[in-house]
């Protein structure tokens, strides 16, 4: 079906005349009549009886006209749901808990009125969030970018996290103020759910490579809370989070949360887009991401060659 003539049918029937239709859709009369023949001709019908006064529905007419609304209405909402400025800004933050997450919360505080759609890509990696971001699924996500990118994707480091190890009441090093990686040596560390091939598998490869620390990913991964219960539980096991994740457990876990220093490894959290993306709500994000960075540590430590 010609949705211009649908949308022209019902100009007709609102204004009951085809010279003031053809006025408000800025055609001339001989194409209005020539849409409404064609539909009426496609239906199989008439829809409007021609007077000396003008244009007046048929019986048939009649009982098209709420469902032509409704037609355009659905072409309507199908244009604005694709076009920038009249979507819902899509941004993809890997994990609700962690500091992406927080940041995108701190934007719809500061931004209420901008409409905005947080979603988590399922076992998405670097690569899968890059093919999401090309393709239009999403329009940023932030990731961690060990490689080089593909053309038409811009990265803007955004977020540089310290991290910090997370104990039990029990654990030996629960006491600490603040701990170097080094003294992490010996201890093991568990973060469950690791992703071989993902970019934070390789970053937590390469934090143990150079402070020589245990880390692995033994067991199912039952979510964060069940890491959660385990960690309060033993005098063995630590884990990492960032410093800006946010995390509920019981009080009677009391877990402590132990930064690290000298140096300070952070995990650099980038913001990709791609980069002809015109999105208005893209660009106050990427405003207010800049506006509100922390500076970074003076012993920062993050891989080598990574985007920072």
């Amino acid at each position: 079906m010609d949705i211009e003539a649908v949308r022209t049918f019902i100009a007709v029937a609102d204004t009951g005349q085809f010279q003031e239709a053809a006025d408000e859709l800025h055609l001339t009369q001989q194409a209005v009549s020539k849409r409404i023949a064609r539909l009426e001709h496609s239906l199989g019908t008439t829809l409007f009886a021609r007077t000396h006064r003008g244009a007046r529905l048929t019986l048939d007419g009649r009982a098209f006209l709420p469902h032509a609304h409704e037609v355009l209405h659905a072409v309507n909402r199908a244009a604005a749901s694709v076009r920038p400025g009249e979507r819902a800004l899509r941004v993809d933050v890997v994990h609700l808990r962690i500091s992406p997450a927080q940041a995108i919360r701190a934007f719809h505080r500061a931004n209420p009125d901008l409409d905005l759609d947080v979603v988590t890509l399922p076992g998405a990696t670097v690569s899968t969030a890059v093919e999401a971001l090309l393709t239009g699924e999403i329009d940023a996500t932030f990731r961690a970018v060990p490689s080089a990118l593909p053309a038409g994707v811009t990265a803007v480091p955004v977020l540089n996290e310290p991290l910090q190890l997370l104990t039990g009441p029990a654990h030996p090093l629960a006491a600490a103020a603040a701990l170097r990686p080094a003294e992490l040596t010996g201890h093991r560390i568990w973060i469950p759910g690791i992703k071989p091939g993902s970019e934070w598998a390789a970053f937590y490869r390469e934090l143990a490579a150079a402070f020589g620390l245990s880390i692995d990913r033994i067991g199912p991964n039952f979510g964060t809370e069940a890491l959660m219960d385990a960690v309060a539980e033993s005098a063995q096991l630590a884990t990492l989070i960032g410093a800006g994740d946010r995390y509920v457990w019981p009080a009677g876990h009391d877990l402590r949360r132990i930064p690290l220093t000298g140096p300070t490894p952070i995990y650099p959290h980038v913001l990709l887009f791609r980069s002809d993306n015109r999105h208005p709500s893209l660009a106050a994000l990427r405003r207010h991401l800049s506006a509100t960075r922390s500076p970074d540590p003076d012993d920062r430590w993050v891989p080598d060659g990574w985007r920072a």
